[in-house]
């Protein structure tokens, strides 16, 4: 018999998983309630092993994991308008495997043995759902759990030796602990194990993980010339508000000058006039600049956004092209399907085309006496591939440099969130981050992803100059790569194998055997 307020359960279980769902985003700038990011799935996991069945606990894994989007993104919405719900409905599919696992390994009265191996497997189910949603072509890896503990020094540590992801791991084994606690008192000894390998692990990589080893360091100038309306003059406004910003730069001995993304409206090679004005520039601050040309490109089709290094005497040749464009900003993926979000939002009206590989960069009229020093630009978006970042620092690079604009979602959380990025990249690479925005907030941060000086706010219209520490040597992560990704693959493929062979090894029930046939009877 269904019990009278069964039906009302059913009701409020749903909403209820969005809301839990949502609640990790309070971690994330701008809130940037970092230790929230430690119980915040706490109670969507306890509704997750309350759920009925399979199929419930699918629904509400879905549901939850559509919150998370929505809550991590909602600064999407000027964009995609009422497109983002359906792109909030497809991506929390990723969490039904994960919402699985939960009610698998937490539900009813867990044994020991089960407890334990949940610690490790629903951290491994979360990074599992992080991995797939990076993937460019759905949206990247923007609102990783590990990311919101940019602030954090212990976890900036953890990230030098696996990265975001290892940061990610324990965060989920920390929430996955606590249900255990709060809902299993059967299961304390394996909770409490939990937490307190997590804590060892902590500790360890603290005291033991290599330290990137400073050597020397650049004056480099961020030049943030502050929003500027749209019309048809608004290039060259832009362009000019960068020229009236550097030029008090002239004096100070600073190495490098950074513009933001687009801070140049035409191709440099179509406009001479604009390349004599930036060369004129350098020579006059004594520096190198590093612009962000945003426009058709001269000598091939399509639109590109590079980073374009301008010396006194005019482009040094180094040019980098964009290679991980961002979904409806700057392409519409499958257009010809999806091509009407262009008429409910801001998506990108043409295609901009892709580059074909990164660049690092030779940084041109250093110091006689200083260190080499060699650039890896990234644009906008980039800044939160771990990968990207990863790989200009095996190539050789000395400086971390992220041009960015975000001027459409300027009174929104978007800019605090990009610019916390930036610690995460410093401190996986142990490289300096430069982030440079068109409209801030522009940040600075420091080998170990420590903040380098103050941050730009979005309300700022100035060039600030930074002492950016260099440092040499390798980090765990630029070793080793993902390795905490491939473990958590391991752990849930070892137990799927096991699972599996449980269920071969349990006897079938007997088959029953065929009755006889009814007996005939005459009818009279």
């Amino acid at each position: 018999m269904i019990p009278k307020h069964d039906g009302w359960s059913r009701r409020w279980r749903a909403p209820a998983a969005v809301a839990a769902g949502a609640l990790p985003a309070l971690a994330f700038p701008a809130p940037a309630l970092w230790w929230f990011a430690y119980v915040a799935l706490v109670p969507w996991m306890l509704l997750l092993r309350s759920a009925p069945g399979g199929r419930r606990a699918a629904l509400e894994g879905w549901l939850g994991g559509a919150g998370f989007i929505l809550a991590v993104h909602h600064w999407l919405l000027p964009s995609l308008h009422v497109f983002l719900i359906p792109v909030a409905a497809l991506l929390g599919v990723l969490w039904i495997p994960w919402a699985l696992l939960v009610r698998e390994l937490l539900g009813g009265r867990p044994s020991a043995g089960r407890a334990a191996c949940a610690v490790v497997l629903v951290p491994a189910g979360w990074l599992l759902s992080e991995l797939v949603r990076s993937w460019q072509g759905l949206g990247g890896p923007w609102g990783l759990l590990g990311a919101s503990q940019w602030q954090v020094p212990p976890a900036l540590r953890l990230a030098s030796v696996g990265g975001v992801w290892l940061v990610s791991l324990l965060l989920v084994a920390v929430n996955c602990a606590l249900v255990l606690l709060v809902a299993v008192p059967g299961a304390r000894v394996p909770a409490v194990a939990g937490l307190a390998g997590c804590a060892l692990l902590t500790g360890a990589v603290w005291v033991g993980a290599v330290r990137p080893a400073e050597s020397g360091g650049l004056r480099v100038a961020v030049v943030q010339p502050g929003p500027v309306p749209d019309g048809p003059d608004s290039a060259e406004r832009r362009f000019a508000a960068g020229e009236r910003l550097t030029r008090p730069l002239a004096g100070q001995r600073v190495d490098l000058v950074v513009w933001g993304e687009s801070s140049v409206g035409e191709d440099l090679s179509a406009r001479p006039d604009l390349a004599r004005r930036l060369a004129a520039l350098s020579a006059e601050v004594g520096a190198p600049l590093l612009v962000n040309v945003d426009a058709r490109s001269a000598d091939r089709p399509g639109i590109y956004k590079s980073a374009v290094l301008v010396g006194p005497g005019g482009p040094t040749g180094d040019r980098y092209d964009k290679m991980r464009l961002v979904p409806f900003g700057e392409y519409v993926p499958a257009r010809a399907l999806l091509g009407w979000a262009t008429s409910v939002g801001r998506a990108a009206g043409e295609d901009r085309m892709q580059g074909d590989a990164p660049v690092v960069m030779d940084l041109p009229g250093q110091r006689e006496g200083g260190p080499a020093v060699r650039l890896g630009p990234l644009v906008c978006f980039e800044s939160a591939f771990p990968d990207m970042s990863r790989r200009l620092t095996r190539d050789g690079a000395s400086l971390l440099i992220a041009q960015s604009a975000t001027s459409t979602f300027q009174e929104s959380w978007a800019p605090a969130q990009h610019a916390s990025l930036a610690a995460l990249r410093a401190a996986e690479n142990g490289r300096p981050m430069v982030h440079a925005t068109l409209t801030g907030v522009s940040v600075v941060n420091g080998p170990s992803g420590e903040r380098i000086g103050s941050a730009l706010p979005t309300s700022a219209r100035t060039a600030e100059v930074y002492e950016v520490p260099l440092a040499r040597g390798s980090t765990l992560y630029v070793r080793f790569g993902d390795w905490p990704v491939t473990a958590a693959l391991a752990a849930l493929a070892f137990y799927c194998g096991a699972a599996g062979a449980r269920s071969l090894r349990r006897p079938s029930p007997p088959v029953p055997e065929p009755s006889s046939p009814p007996a005939r009877t005459a009818r009279g």
